[in-house]
């Protein structure tokens, strides 16, 4: 399969991880932990002191893993649909002087098919388009002690018949295949760009085509006479203005007649008022940037970025189409790459998608991992078989299933 595609999915459900690491490589951790359960969010917003000491010792990058993005999940979309419920079922885990070693923020979904009644466990953000990546918090070493611990624990607690372990890292992947029997059945390409001290050691490590792109449109622009201001919001007031304009940016991106296909992800009255919530939480501690490209006055064009720790996540964008000949996305795409650089940061994470715009600066690619680990009674196994047939065929019944059991059907 070619390194462009998204998704590198497994031929069989049973036997390898499809890339993931090799089994014994972790150190199986002495010390013992403890689980703690918290189901609402009163109790999630009391973690803030664990969330912050869990940054710290896993040097989390990732938007999907802040406490601010669990919050905002929750609060916005979880499911409301009458055949699907959902509550918050978090697990901290805590060594024996009592810090905290993990939060696994997990999803309790509860859904009825007819006369058929399935309970299931899922890190927090059953929405590719919103939540790329799910990797929870685990300081590094505890990766097979939360494990162990979480389905001890998960045991005592009834009405689930799987976990679906979506966009998890290497560490926690290798952990599940160490203590539990996991079917892997696909694995995520995250293209990450290491930054170097200065702008011209980058340039020097790009292709000779992509430098040539990159003054074609700068020159293009100065041809016709139009110069450009890069501007970055990252204060409430200004990131809400912001994203004012990202939102009409992303959407004539999405109606273009040309060029890739890209969905409108924020078309819905609940994923909007979600991406509000969320950047405004995030902006409240310096974490988010809406990059701007400004031409006459106008932004033409925009994306969303996160600053996690020392790394820049880059999240959704929108252009004008009107300015599409002038490559106004590679433009901006250069400004923000400078900007990380001038900030100090020490990567730009471009998530998903091994697109050729992404591709062409060269990133190296971290691979996530998905899986299903059934609970140990024939009926769950039996369930969780259904399942994997569902999810793993594209007959138009299966398809119809897949859509009957998504856990957001009413986002409109």
């Amino acid at each position: 399969m070619a390194e462009s595609d998204t998704t590198r999915s497994t031929e069989s459900w049973t036997g390898g991880v499809c890339g993931a690491p090799v089994a014994g490589q972790l150190a199986a951790t002495p010390e013992r932990v403890t689980v703690e359960i918290v189901s609402d969010l009163e109790g999630i917003r009391a973690l803030t002191p664990d969330y912050v000491h869990l940054y710290q010792v896993t040097g989390n990058a990732l938007p999907y893993a802040t406490q601010e993005w669990h919050l905002a999940w929750c609060e916005h979309l979880l499911s409301r649909a009458p055949h699907i419920s959902q509550r918050p079922l978090f697990c901290v885990l805590r060594n024996d002087d009592g810090t905290c070693v993990a939060i696994m923020p997990l999803i309790f979904t509860h859904r009825r098919l007819g006369p058929l009644k399935v309970g299931t466990l899922a890190l927090v953000g059953a929405d590719a388009s919103l939540t790329e990546m799910r990797n929870p918090l685990i300081e590094p070493g505890y990766e097979r002690a939360t494990v162990r611990a979480l389905y001890e624990r998960l045991a005592t607690i009834p009405g689930w018949d799987w976990i679906q372990w979506n966009g998890v890292g290497g560490a926690l992947a290798e952990a599940l295949s160490l203590e539990t029997s996991p079917q892997w059945y696909e694995t995520l390409d995250d293209y990450e760009l290491d930054l170097p001290a200065a702008w011209p050691q980058l340039l020097a490590t790009l292709g000779r085509n992509m430098r040539r792109s990159l003054r074609r449109s700068h020159d293009s622009l100065r041809r016709d006479g139009h110069a450009f201001e890069f501007v970055v919001a990252r204060d409430c007031v200004e990131v809400r203005w912001a994203l004012l304009r990202f939102l009409e940016l992303h959407t004539l991106r999405a109606k273009m007649p040309f060029g890739p296909v890209h969905e409108d992800r924020f078309v819905s009255r609940l994923p909007r008022a979600f991406l509000f919530d969320v950047c405004e939480r995030l902006a409240a501690r310096d974490a988010v940037r809406v990059f701007q490209l400004r031409i006459a006055d106008t932004v033409v064009a925009s994306r969303i970025g996160f600053a996690i720790g020392d790394s820049l996540y880059l999240y959704h964008s929108g252009f004008d189409p009107a300015w599409a000949r002038y490559a106004v996305m590679t433009t901006l795409m250069a400004e923000v790459v400078r900007y990380a650089i001038a900030s100090g940061l020490s990567s730009v994470n471009l998530s998903l998608v091994g697109e050729l715009s992404k591709l062409r600066w060269r990133p190296r690619r971290i691979d996530f991992y998905s899986a299903l680990v059934h609970r140990d009674s024939v009926r769950s196994r039996l369930a969780c078989g259904a399942f994997r047939l569902v999810v793993s065929s594209s007959s138009p019944r299966q398809r119809l299933l897949r859509r009957l059991l998504r856990a957001r059907s009413d986002w409109n």
